[in-house]
């Protein structure tokens, strides 16, 4: 049996010294799109020269380096206790290194850990697929704690807003997320959203959907042109990077769904910063 500590402790350095290249070149084309000279384009060429300088001197790209979050596809048989616990190893040896701040604070008394690790520190999702491989796909996910203070989620019907149980009700939402949020979270934002699902269960989605490529629609055509019309009318209200004014307030909109009950209608929105700092790799056992 194979010990998974070190690929993990590399997957968590590149996770928060390496901008995935979809990320970095959604923001070079944002910044085309700026005007020169604009104080949007300040900020997005602050940001490249942010990600190069992280690249070269493997520093971490902000100085939140998030809450981490273990997503695992794997068949049944996989040895899930010795992943946890390579994955916990990993997790303390990038805090010692500094690849990871010391973000994990006990609620009541505000103790920190000093090592990331606590009750749900780190966070693992399971997902089972088939056992025909022996292998697993892990990715990674450092999620900052300013954007998710910007998170929102939403009942329908909502009467101060006007929303109803329809997409157009839907939209209303993810637009007054974003209006809410107002550059704050280190925007341009990604939106992951679900649709449905219980409270929980959306908030998982929603952050699920961070996971997908840029570039990549909903596979339902409805919620496909969602994505895009949001994407269009966010970037209309003339936020900007940092909320400093410009064309550019979200670089993505990936929207979800899951079955609900008759009676709940959640609209569940996961903002994320312009770094979404995500990575993955392939375990075989």
């Amino acid at each position: 049996m194979t010990d998974f500590a070190p690929a993990l402790l590399e997957l968590l350095i590149r996770a928060s010294t390496l901008l995935p290249q979809e990320v970095t070149d959604a923001l070079a084309h944002a910044r085309q799109e700026e005007a020169t000279d604009s104080t949007a384009d300040a900020v997005l060429g602050t940001l490249l020269e942010n990600r190069n300088l992280a690249k070269e001197r493997r520093l971490p790209l902000c100085q939140d380096t998030g809450m981490i979050h273990f997503f695992i596809q794997a068949p049944d048989d996989f040895p899930r206790r010795l992943f946890r616990a390579s994955a916990e190893d990993a997790v303390v040896e990038a805090t010692r290194l500094g690849v990871l701040r010391q973000n994990c604070v006990e609620t009541l008394t505000g103790r920190n850990t000093g090592n990331n690790l606590g009750h749900v520190s780190p966070v693992f999702h399971w997902e089972e697929t088939d056992g025909s491989r022996r292998e697993a796909r892990v990715t990674v996910l450092l999620k900052g704690g300013g954007s998710e203070n910007m998170g929102r989620q939403y009942s329908l019907p909502d009467a101060a807003l006007g929303a109803g149980r329809d997409l157009a009700g839907v939209e209303r939402c993810l637009l007054d997320a974003v209006y809410q949020a107002q550059g704050k979270g280190c925007s341009p934002g990604i939106l992951g959203v679900c649709l449905g699902g219980d409270r929980e269960g959306g908030a998982e989605e929603a952050k699920r959907q961070l996971l997908r490529p840029f570039g990549e629609r909903s596979l339902d055509p409805l919620l496909a042109e969602l994505e895009e019309r949001v994407l269009r009318r966010a970037n209309a209200l003339g936020i900007g990077p940092m909320g400093l004014g410009g064309k550019t307030t979200l670089l993505e909109v990936f929207i979800g769904q899951r079955t609900r009950h008759p009676a709940c209608y959640f609209v569940t929105v996961c903002y994320n910063c312009w770094c979404l700092r995500r990575q993955s790799l392939l375990l075989s056992y």
